[in-house]
């Protein structure tokens, strides 16, 4: 069973990765030799993972459609990993086989192998929404944020060459988010017939336009970065399991897009520190969380006042693009309407509406308040 998007478990909509896919995969590298076992399959439902044990270690295996990652989409991730990793953040090393490839397409399916995440996966059961589990781990998995940013300075290539499933910030960062959004609808048709059912513009509009005004202006300055875009402690691996551990492992960077430092850490702040799967609840924040997120962060990359006033400014808004591009996804690939509606209605719409309540503001001013 896959997670859902609401907490609970359902059946994927890609199939798992079976015993003979695995084998042809692991056949790619010489060096891994022949599959004895497959171990443990991912309830991650936007693509198919598995780790195996093979007659010279474990690798981990991972499977995609090639309507959502591509050859060269894939690669664009690996880039970025790779020279992470080489500059020393640690990374999970991509394989390849005897001609350099690190991306293997067979018919419909792109398949990537990496040696697996070193020390303990505390999170691996945690869905995306779910969070830290003490301010520890936040602390430690701010500062590891921060980290990679100081290192992503020094890489420069072009924008992510697709909207699907990954984390970018083209129609947040815009003068004019609707107007954004409209002129992006004719290169992408499912997200143009999912809004076109709807009175688009009225519903984004409210539910983004009193928090983009406080932030435009600031936005437009923020220096390009390459960012991880889905900073959750399921994608970090510890030391071990208390919450005292370090970050041995930084997983997962199919979401990676050229966006913004703040964004990054505001990303990290909504994936870690809000309880959305309980958002009928209303009281869903961690604010002690968030803090420590931003402490860990600051201890290795000083923020301003003036910057934590975007951070803050930002955080409502902040999952914008990733919305339309699950709306995207939904609609035109797995044709799942009813997934389609929740991304729209409880992810985009709802959070930010989340935020104009008491419990929102309550965070918002605790992290006004750091300085």
């Amino acid at each position: 069973m896959a997670h859902g998007l609401a907490g609970d478990h359902l059946e994927p909509d890609w199939p798992p990765l079976t015993e003979d896919e695995v084998t042809a995969a692991v056949a790619r590298i010489a060096a891994l030799g022949s599959l004895v076992s497959v171990d443990w399959r991912s309830p991650r439902p936007l693509s198919a993972a598995a780790l195996a044990t093979t007659s010279s270690g474990r690798v981990f295996v991972k499977r995609h459609h090639r309507s959502v990652r591509d050859a060269h989409t894939l690669t664009e991730e690996h880039r970025f990993a790779d020279f992470l990793r080489a500059r020393g953040i640690p990374v999970p090393r991509i394989l390849r086989d005897g001609s350099g490839a690190s991306v293997f397409t067979v018919d419909d399916w792109v398949f990537e192998l990496h040696e697996p995440a070193r020390g303990v996966d505390a999170y691996r059961d945690a869905f995306s929404w779910s969070p830290i589990g003490g301010v520890r781990h936040a602390r430690a998995a701010g500062a590891m944020l921060a980290r990679l940013h100081s290192v992503a300075e020094g890489f420069h290539a072009p924008q992510r060459d697709t909207h699907i499933l990954v984390a970018r910030a083209e129609i947040l960062a815009s003068p004019d988010p609707l107007a954004t959004i409209a002129s992006q609808l004719p290169g992408r048709s499912a997200l143009a017939a999912y809004l076109g059912e709807r009175d688009w513009q009225g519903e984004i509009g409210v539910a983004i336009a009193p928090w983009h005004a406080e932030v435009a202006d600031a936005l437009r300055t923020q220096p390009p970065l390459w960012t991880h875009g889905d900073w959750h402690v399921s994608n970090l691996c510890w030391s071990a399991a208390g919450d005292d551990a370090g970050i041995t492992d930084v997983l997962d960077f199919g979401l990676s897009a050229v966006t913004f430092a703040l964004f990054d850490l505001a990303t990290a702040i909504e994936r870690n520190a809000i309880a959305w799967l309980d958002i009928e609840r209303g009281d869903i924040a961690r604010p002690d969380l968030a803090l420590a997120i931003v402490e860990g962060y600051r201890s290795v990359r000083p923020l301003d006042v003036a910057q934590l006033q975007v951070l803050a400014n930002l955080l409502p808004i902040v999952h914008l693009d990733f919305a339309l591009s699950e709306v995207e996804y939904f609609e035109g690939i797995t044709h799942r309407r009813d997934h389609a509606d929740v991304a729209y209605h409880t992810f985009l719409r709802g959070h930010a509406a989340w935020f104009t309540g008491a419990h929102g503001q309550a965070l918002l001013a605790a992290i006004r308040g750091i300085a």
